[in-house]
């Protein structure tokens, strides 16, 4: 059986690295190299005199690279523990949600980092279109990645539903909580709880919930499965850091 505190530790870790790279280092460190004196920094948020598409477009950018380069780490590292995969994997899953959720969001809504990206584009109804249909491709295939991999790299049957689901139900209720949590002390206001932090977990995330329903037919598990140990070096780190994300970088720091 899978330790339920190492699993909710692991997911914290996930969500709060996914959330920094968006806006720490795709927003707030492209826009201090790109024109911008300081800022202030939270977990929901960049705000500075200095703005621009690029800066705009960073978030999600980051993501999905650093997604991607979680990914590559999951192959390559097979020796890892069981809990380092299913970090590496929660981190490409909520990296690669966030960014490629980001096109189809701000293509419907018209708000968001996206929407400032095409702002000048015409036609405007075009631009929009292509977010969407991009979002919806893009976050399919993510979807899949990440569904093998649950098989592939960490071993769990197609069949073993009942974990499947425990191990995606589990990180994506974390990372709403720990992102709310967090949003709720920002210091721009709490309009940005339903404005950033819920879409860009709760809906962002949402594959995680549906994943296990997808799973390609002809992936087939590269061990055999293992249980997630309780682990007190990823419980520890993760309240340590949690308590950092939530009640100081939550409040915002000017940089």
């Amino acid at each position: 059986m899978d330790d339920v505190f190492t699993v909710v530790s692991i997911s914290t870790l996930a969500a709060m690295l996914a959330a920094v790279l968006h806006e720490g280092l795709g927003h707030a460190a492209l826009a201090l190299a790109t024109g911008a004196r300081s800022g202030v920094l939270s977990t929901v948020a960049w705000s500075s005199e200095f703005d621009s598409r690029l800066v705009a477009a960073g978030g999600t950018l980051v993501n999905l690279v650093a997604g991607l380069l979680l990914w590559l780490a999951l192959r390559m590292w097979k020796s890892a523990s069981t809990s380092c995969k299913l970090f590496l994997l929660l981190g490409c899953a909520l990296n690669l949600f966030t960014g490629t959720g980001y096109f189809f969001f701000s293509g419907v809504t018209n708000f968001g980092d996206w929407a400032a990206v095409i702002a000048p584009l015409e036609p405007h109804w075009m631009w929009r279109a292509l977010l969407v249909a991009a979002g919806v491709v893009l976050y399919s295939l993510a979807v899949l990645l990440v569904a093998a991999g649950f098989v592939r790299d960490l071993g769990i049957p197609r069949t073993d539903i009942s974990r499947l689901r425990r191990l995606t139900a589990l990180p994506y209720v974390t990372a709403v909580v720990v992102a709310g949590l967090a949003a709720l002390l920002n210091p721009i206001g709490i309009q940005l709880l339903w404005q950033s932090a819920l879409p860009s977990t709760a809906g962002a995330n949402s594959g995680l919930l549906w994943l296990r329903y997808y799973t390609p037919r002809s992936v087939v598990a590269d061990l055999c499965p293992r249980p997630i140990p309780r682990s007190y070096a990823w419980i520890g780190t993760a309240a340590f850091l949690a308590a950092l994300f939530i009640f100081v970088l939550g409040r915002g720091i000017r940089v």
